[in-house]
């Protein structure tokens, strides 16, 4: 077994059959959002299945404060990352 040196900082995006209409621009503006701000080794980017908040969608979770946020638009990524990883 090999430990795996990962950040400790994860937003993970849902790409449920809901969310996953508008997750590949969100992960890609947050993926864009980290190297802008030199974080890649403190942050990262995860796809996740489903939560079952459809309802909600797009999803995205932000750890490890446990921050689940719906509805997220493109237009609210950079302020996202600006108030909880800056």
């Amino acid at each position: 077994m090999k430990k795996i040196d990962a950040p400790k900082k994860v937003i993970f995006v849902c790409d449920g059959k809901k969310c996953g209409r508008y997750s590949d621009d969100i992960r890609q503006q947050f993926k864009q959002a980290i190297k802008d701000n030199g974080l890649k080794k403190e942050v990262t980017v995860v796809r996740m299945d489903c939560t079952d908040n459809c309802k909600c969608a797009p999803v995205v979770s932000l750890q490890p404060k446990n921050i689940w946020l719906g509805e997220v638009e493109d237009k609210n990524v950079k302020g996202i990352f600006k108030e909880y990883f800056l």
